[in-house]
Order: structure tokens, then sequence, then C-alpha cells
């Protein structure tokens, strides 16, 4: 390896352009007294009221997973909403800097800023924002490889949304957009990361009944294994798998088959309750967590 590119990798502090590629630094958010609360609103879309200190626990024990498998894990402190828990969300971080999005989800438009403030704050810059009618959010974005984004076209994510993250990424990033099916509608939304998650270069975990039949296609021309989500572990989160690093990841506990699947495909799976802080309101270990930097 040239010395320039050893230098390049020895002081660069940001850039997440890839779904496997080994999670050193990552963003989270400790459910707090807004998560607490998220249960009194409808518009949360959580299932349940929530048990705040067992949210905590769980959380607890993912961020001792993160950092026991290699990621420096940091933590924002501010209190927003109940969904800011989720990072993943609210911005994009590419090897330029991050892009903060704007949710089509309304009680979270302003997440954006939060983590955009964070991200300045700790010298990640910002490389551009979505205007006017646009909306994005990053559960439908996920790096096919490292100059390839593919983009969802869902009900949170719209076509001016694409079109300007389009225009913002190009020419370093070539954008693959998705139509995602319409399923149950807003009250049970699926974004495109919550039916496929990839767990190593060539595998991913799918959800095939809600798989965009174009990205199918698209994954098995890349001769990506696809790991199948059984229908009864759809709704515990067995299809939102996080990968710390090629074929080592992070999942949620109570989806045994879609774990044994993982494990026969020669995946080190780590797993976490996560009922109260991931289940009650949608939205598991990739959700919890936004990759700052990976590589």
């Amino acid at each position: 390896m040239e010395k320039s590119t050893l230098r390049l990798m020895s002081t660069r502090t940001y850039g997440a352009q890839s779904m496997v590629a080994p999670l050193r630094e990552v963003l989270v958010k400790r459910p707090g007294e807004a998560f607490a609360r998220a249960f009194d609103d409808p518009a949360h879309g959580f299932l349940h009221e929530v048990d705040l200190a067992a949210a905590q626990r769980e959380h607890d024990v993912l961020c001792t997973l993160l950092a026991d498998l290699g990621a420096t894990v940091h933590e924002l402190g501010e209190e927003y909403d109940p969904d800011l828990t989720y990072t993943f969300d609210p911005a994009l971080v590419t090897d330029r800097g991050v892009l903060p999005l704007y949710p089509g989800k309304p009680n979270r438009v302003g997440e954006e800023r939060v983590i955009e403030r964070w991200m300045n704050e700790h010298g990640v810059p910002t490389v551009g924002r979505l205007e006017g009618g646009a909306r994005a959010e990053g559960g439908d974005t996920f790096w096919l490889d490292e100059r390839t984004l593919a983009v969802g076209r869902t009900l949170r994510t719209n076509r001016a949304g694409v079109d300007q993250l389009t225009s913002i990424l190009q020419p370093e990033v070539e954008v693959e957009v998705y139509d995602v099916p319409f399923w149950r509608g807003a009250a049970e939304l699926v974004h495109l990361m919550s039916v496929i998650s990839p767990v190593a270069d060539d595998a991913a975990v799918v959800f095939l009944p809600l798989l965009p039949c174009g990205l199918h296609e698209d994954m098995l021309a890349r001769g990506i294994r696809l790991i199948e989500v059984p229908d009864e572990e759809y709704l515990t989160l067995g299809c939102n798998v996080l990968a710390v690093s090629p074929g080592v990841v992070i999942a949620a506990e109570g989806n045994p088959v879609t774990r044994k699947r993982m494990e026969h495909a020669g995946c080190d799976v780590h797993v976490f309750e996560a009922g109260e802080v991931g289940v009650n309101g949608s939205g598991g270990p990739t959700c919890l967590t936004r990759p700052v930097m990976r590589g």
C-alpha cells in the first residue's frame, strides 16, 4: 500500500460509505425523558407505554457490544423527540461529510439539525441540505458499495428527495433508486432498510416478500447471497441487523431462525434484548446507530 494511502487512513476521522466495513466511530442517543413519553402521542407510532428503565438497560447493552467489538461510541446528550434515539434516520455520512436529511415523518423534522450540529462540532463538515418539498430518511438509504448508494422511494422519501440526494452526491456517488411496496401504509411504514441489511461484502439479510424486484435482481447480479427472514420474525426486527465488520453482526434477540441462517452463512452473531428500545418503536440495531466512520 502506498504511503499516501496509509496517511489518509490514519488521519481520516469520518466517512461511512459502506454498510459492512469495520465500524470505528458511531453516534447513539440513549433513551431519555422524550422517549419515555413516546406512547402519549399516537403520531410516534409506539406499540405500548414505554418502560424507560428497561429501554435504557437494553440500549446500554447495545453500546457495550459496540465497544467490545471495536467501535468508539459517542453519546448524543441532547433531548429532542422520542425518535431521535433512532439516530440512523436524520442524516447520511459520506466521505465528504454529513448530509442532513429532511424526515418524511412530521414529528421528526428538526432531528436533522441536532445531528448536523453534533457532527459539525466534532469536525464533520456539511456537504449539502435538502430544500423545499424534498423528503428523505436514512432508513431509505444503504451503500451497495463505496461509490453506489441505494435509495428507496417510499412514503418518507419522495421523488424530490431522491433527485436532490443525487444532485448533492454526484459525481462521486452513483444513486440507484428502488420503489418500496406500500404494504400497510404510513401506520406500519416500510423503509428500504426494513427489508434488507447487508451483513458482509457478499451477503445480506432480506425479507423477500417486500424486497423490491429491481433490488433483488441487482443483488443477485452482484453475487450477493440472500439470507431470508421468515414471516414470523419480520415484525420482531429479524431483518434489522447491524454489521460491525464483515460477517460480524449485532441483531435483536428473539429471532432464532434468522440467527441460525446467519450463522450458517458464516456470520458471528451477537444479540441483545431489544423489546423496549427496539420493537416498541420499530427500530433495531441499525436504526439505533449512526455510523460516523467505517473502514
